[in-house]
């Protein structure tokens, strides 16, 4: 029995022999970890370079961000400039409507208010006279009132001046507004008729001229005014007492004389 365990020691010392150089086998193996981790440490060195790259890239991005912001100004430009375009003509033809009425009256700017009336206005200025018409091609004064009463306020007269001054409310000129009819006789009794403006300026449908505006202070116009009239509370209702000439007057007539060469009614 003693003499089998020196035997049996040989081979346990071989086996923690083997056993040792298994250890450091798997010693050796672990080993070559060392480069990985001095690939860490080489990221790692890395990673401190792209933390450059990220400062760059943030200032790259600022600039992207200055160049985009340039491309979007001249759109932003692009609107602010329309926009005052489109609003713009509106303006326009009402500010050139106004000067334009503001000068044939004498009068401010400002004061041409009535912008529907003015442009009814302007939209016959300067149509022919033509007795009984009521088109572009000639219009008469009657028929002219009448169309603008009717495009600008919406109110329906009669056709002819004297039925107009029955439909009336007779005032004098010193009450005169915007919008009041004046009456003339021109040919005998109320034969004439126009639209006070303003600034003693009438417009109205001149034989002459055709339409046009006029000083109610021309002596001829003086000389043969009868009177105004207005419509109230844009209500047409007929006045019976509005007769002319009234009983117990005499209208008188106007002798010709053959040297003057001039016709009463030239003027209406």
């Amino acid at each position: 029995m003693l003499k089998k365990l020196p035997a049996i020691c040989l081979i346990l010392f071989a086996s923690c022999s083997s056993l040792k150089q298994i250890g450091t086998s798997s010693n050796k193996q672990t080993t070559p970890v060392a480069p990985h981790q001095k690939e860490i440490k080489f990221l790692e060195n890395i990673n401190s370079e792209p933390a450059t790259t990220e400062v760059s890239g943030k200032s790259f991005a600022k600039t992207e961000r200055n160049s985009a912001s340039e491309n979007v100004t001249p759109v932003t430009k692009t609107v602010y400039v329309t926009k005052p375009e489109e609003t713009t003509p509106a303006v326009e033809n009402i500010s050139t409507l106004q000067t334009k009425y503001a000068a044939l009256l004498k009068a401010d700017a400002d004061d041409v208010q009535n912008i529907p009336l003015y442009r009814n206005i302007d939209d016959w200025y300067g149509t022919h006279y033509r007795y009984g018409g009521s088109t572009k091609q000639g219009i008469d004064c009657s028929g002219f009132v009448q169309t603008i009463f009717i495009s600008a306020f919406g109110i329906t007269l009669p056709r002819t001046a004297r039925e107009q001054y029955k439909y009336v409310k007779l005032i004098s000129a010193t009450q005169l507004k915007e919008g009041d009819l004046v009456f003339f006789n021109t040919t005998g009794g109320v034969s004439h008729v126009g639209i006070y403006l303003q600034n003693n300026k009438f417009v109205h449908a001149s034989v002459a001229n055709g339409v046009t505006i006029t000083d109610m202070y021309e002596p001829y116009y003086v000389k043969h005014f009868i009177g105004g009239g207005r419509i109230e509370n844009n209500i047409v209702s007929y006045h019976p007492e509005n007769i002319y000439p009234k009983p117990g007057t005499a209208h008188k007539k106007k002798k010709s004389k053959k040297s003057s060469g001039k016709s009463s009614t030239k003027k209406k």
